[in-house]
């Protein structure tokens, strides 16, 4: 797992978000993963999923509070969080600004139909090229549609692990794009979900408001977050 550290993006959202753009512009493909524990563990856990994690043309980022702590525990300087809702939402202002071709494909289609009209009223310049919802079970269709639209922009809302797998089973088959498993964020982003109040936000708290909101999660929470602080533990022990 330290692995995923020492290749983790430690720099600010700024920096960040402006490397993305040149990327964009300069058609140089991209994954990003917005790293929470689940998504570490998974890799830890998993020889397709680390593959896509460590390949050289993947960006790790720190979302989650969990990912940040450990970081700095394991001895690494690092800016801080960021969001991976805050990272869409850039990039389609990104899009918008430089008329780029948006593709997502994931979500409910109720989430995806009011997402179409913010992004209409908001982003009148980002092309939206195509909107999958991720219930079609069609990976292969939805694949085909976006190598012959070629999208600049492709957001993945499948859930961890299915979006992060998706994106790298299709990847090398594309010539260009940034492609990010976003998972919640379009929930957020299209108002079918509050995202948490900024007094949790500001307190570190968001993974709390989450599970209060949702107790569904809470198995979840456990069965990465839990087990991810003893994997912590045991590489601050071994001093790996």
């Amino acid at each position: 797992m330290r692995e995923f550290f020492e290749k983790l993006y430690k720099g600010d959202d700024v920096t960040l978000y402006a490397r993305l753009r040149e990327r964009l512009l300069n058609h140089q493909k991209t994954m990003v993963v917005t790293a929470n524990p689940e998504i570490l563990m998974k890799a830890s856990q998993d020889e397709t999923m680390r593959q896509a994690l460590m390949n050289e043309s993947t960006w790790i980022t720190p979302d989650g509070e969990g990912v940040v702590h450990a970081t700095k525990q394991l001895g690494y300087h690092l800016w801080g969080k960021i969001a991976g809702v805050e990272t869409v939402e850039k990039l389609f202002e990104i899009g918008n600004e430089e008329e780029l071709g948006l593709y997502i494909y994931g979500s409910k289609q109720e989430v995806l139909d009011a997402l179409a009209e913010k992004l209409k009223a908001r982003y009148p310049h980002l092309q939206i090229l195509g909107l999958k919802n991720g219930y079609t079970n069609h990976d292969d269709e939805v694949a085909s549609d976006m190598l012959a639209k070629q999208p600049d922009i492709v957001l993945t809302a499948l859930g961890v692990p299915r979006q992060e797998l998706f994106i790298w089973k299709y990847f090398h088959q594309f010539d260009q794009g940034v492609f990010v498993g976003c998972g919640g964020s379009l929930d957020v982003l299209s108002g079918t979900k509050k995202r948490a109040p900024r007094i949790f936000i500001r307190l570190k708290l968001e993974w709390l408001y989450r599970i209060a909101s949702e107790p569904s999660r809470l198995k979840r929470f456990y069965d990465s977050n839990i087990k991810f602080l003893f994997e912590i533990r045991k590489l601050k022990k071994k001093g790996m």
